[in-house]
């Protein structure tokens, strides 16, 4: 079923949040005689329109400020307020109808990582207690605000739990110290990837989102990478313990220093979480105090070019195949990690855009096809957008919970970086195995033959890549094996780097394009493997580089006891370990 929400919706309005702000009620606060009027005398002060208390395993300070106003609205009623406590209850009233303020807490789950959750106006504070007891803070400390408790809930019991109540699960400071991708903590690699791919957390909080580039934490979460498929939300908080910026220690940061912009069509917790729900990632941006061009997300994608996740296209008509080009790709992205498709331009970001003549039109045509063309249906948003002076068209396309999904009853495609690709029998086996899992109606199967990796930082300078291991395979291309000969015809296995899956009985003329490449080049080359211009490093070697799209591809080489392996079509991000030897950070950055 598709949606389109050009129409009828209310306009939509960027506001300023900071939602990891801690109080007087948290054991650190730096500045204790701050009031809870200075807090949001200060946020209107710096433009902040979204507040969260969020004390460390309490909700101790926005009861302590809920108590504060019904004692004086309590004396108001019984007509004796003194005048400057009529001042101050007028205060607070003023700033509550302008700020809209988020009870909540940084929660500190098992092995010291921090979450933060965040409630509506409406959750009343002892159900907030209630569920910090479901997480196991003693009772006796529910009052205290210390980062450090004894034994609480794991993380995915708390995301859990948190979601459950109807709040907002977010990995406080996610790429950082007691983050859920900070790196030495030793345990299971699939567990590490459910820190920041689990269903019921909705964003995760980051120290760099205002940098640019591959190696930032929004990258490492864009859904391109193979063990992380799940595109994360990714905000900005300041995470104060005090109201102003320390002048001596700058990193301890003031209320407001570090807020994310939102774009809601109303000032509301539900249409916070609806935001986070979606999987529309234009509506967040770092917020700036000075006044620069406005972010264009656009333009950087089309900078970014066609990957796993996104690609464009110049028209969705009839004629030449275009429709039915729009609808394989809406086909794949469901199959795969869902995505984002741009109608009326190319990915050049230089070329010229043609624009949609008429998009309410095409928007009726495709809300027509989608839901009658491919099944079962695949949910999806479409949009009209304003790009260079041209009205363009985006499509929406979250990863499917019921795949496979098949166009014209018998077509099923798949994503593979930036080509999309009908299915072969193997990896239509792992789509319904996925279903399966989905419905609860087979045991889990693991996606993956490989080792998971997971992003790796230190302390606030982030460093997201993907952690060494004793598994050093690339991480994206083509592994090809050795073939087998039936009456005189070469069969090909070839593993998919992202996820591990084997696909069986290729032939050259079978091979989709990637694969095609990886055959024709291993053919060429492992024949006369001694003589090959090989440039190594111990048993890591480089067959050839080149350029497709944006990036720079890698043919690689390994040595091993029992003869070479050789992957084809390497990316930048399934480069880690020895291999890197061969890759430039300029590489990576282009």
């Amino acid at each position: 079923m598709s949606r389109s929400n050009h129409a009828g919706k209310k306009s939509n309005q960027w506001y300023t949040m900071d939602v990891h702000v801690h109080t007087p009620a948290s054991e650190d606060y730096q500045q204790p005689e701050v009031t809870y009027l200075d807090i949001l005398q200060k946020a209107e002060a710096r433009g902040i329109q979204i507040l969260a208390f969020t004390d460390h395993n309490t909700i101790a300070g926005y009861r302590t400020l809920q108590d504060e106003i019904q004692q004086l609205e309590f004396l108001e009623k019984l007509k004796r307020l003194l005048p400057e406590e009529q001042k101050k209850l007028n205060e607070y009233h003023r700033l509550l109808n302008k700020i809209l303020l988020l009870p909540g807490f940084e929660f500190t789950a098992t092995l010291g990582f921090h979450i933060l959750a965040l409630f509506s106006p409406q959750k009343s504070v002892r159900e907030i207690e209630h569920l910090l007891l479901s997480l196991s803070i003693p009772p006796q400390s529910l009052d205290d605000g210390t980062p450090a408790i004894g034994a609480s809930v794991d993380v995915l019991s708390a995301y859990s739990l948190i979601d459950q109540a109807n709040g907002l699960a977010i990995a406080a400071h996610a790429n950082s110290t007691n983050g859920v991708a900070m790196r030495g903590m030793n345990f299971g690699g699939q567990t590490r990837i459910a820190y920041t791919q689990d269903i019921h957390l909705h964003a995760l909080e980051v120290t760099d989102l205002e940098m640019k580039g591959n190696r930032t934490t929004a990258a490492f979460f864009s859904g391109t990478k193979p063990e992380y498929p799940r595109r994360m939300h990714c905000i900005q908080g300041s995470d104060c313990h005090r109201l102003t910026t320390d002048p001596v220690r700058k990193k301890n940061l003031g209320l407001g220093d570090r807020a994310t912009d939102v774009l809601l069509p109303e000032l509301s917790f539900e249409a916070l979480k609806e935001l986070f729900l979606s999987n529309d990632f234009s509506r967040t941006r770092p917020h700036r105090v000075k006044e620069e061009p406005a972010f264009d997300f656009i333009q950087a994608a089309r900078e970014e070019g066609s990957n796993i996740i996104q690609d464009f296209h110049e028209s969705a008509s009839v004629r030449g195949g275009k429709l039915y080009a729009v609808l394989s790709d809406i086909c794949a992205f469901s199959n795969t990690n869902g995505g984002t498709l741009f109608i009326g331009l190319t990915a050049d970001p230089h070329g010229p855009v043609q624009g949609v003549t008429s998009p309410d039109q095409l928007i009726k045509q495709l809300e027509k096809e989608i839901p009658s063309r491919i099944s079962p249906p695949a949910v999806n948003t479409i949009d009209i957008q304003k790009y260079r002076g041209k009205e363009i068209l985006r499509i929406l396309i979250p990863r499917g919970e019921e795949p496979p999904y098949a166009l014209d009853d018998n077509k099923i495609y798949i994503r593979e970086e930036d080509e999309t690709n009908l299915a072969v029998r193997d990896e239509i086996v792992n789509l319904v195995q996925r279903g399966l899992q989905k419905s609860g109606t087979a045991p889990v199967i693991a996606v993956s033959n490989t080792l998971p990796s997971e992003p790796a930082v230190t302390g606030n300078t982030p460093n997201i890549e993907p952690q060494e291991d004793a598994h050093t395979d690339p991480r994206t291309g083509v592994e090809v094996l050795d073939p087998i000969q039936r009456d005189g015809k070469l069969f090909y296995s070839l593993r998919d780097l992202r996820n591990g899956n084997t696909v069986k009985n290729v032939t050259t003329s079978s091979a989709r394009r990637l694969w095609h490449y990886a055959i024709s080049k291993y053919a060429e080359v492992s024949p006369a493997i001694e003589k090959a211009n090989i440039t190594w490093q111990g048993n890591y070697g480089l067959l050839h580089k080149y350029s497709h799209g944006n990036n720079v591809h890698f043919d690689l080489i390994q040595k091993t006891d029992s003869g070479y392996r050789y992957f084809f079509g390497v990316t930048p991000d399934g480069i880690h370990g020895p291999w890197k030897a061969f890759f430039s950070e300029e590489e990576g950055n282009s």
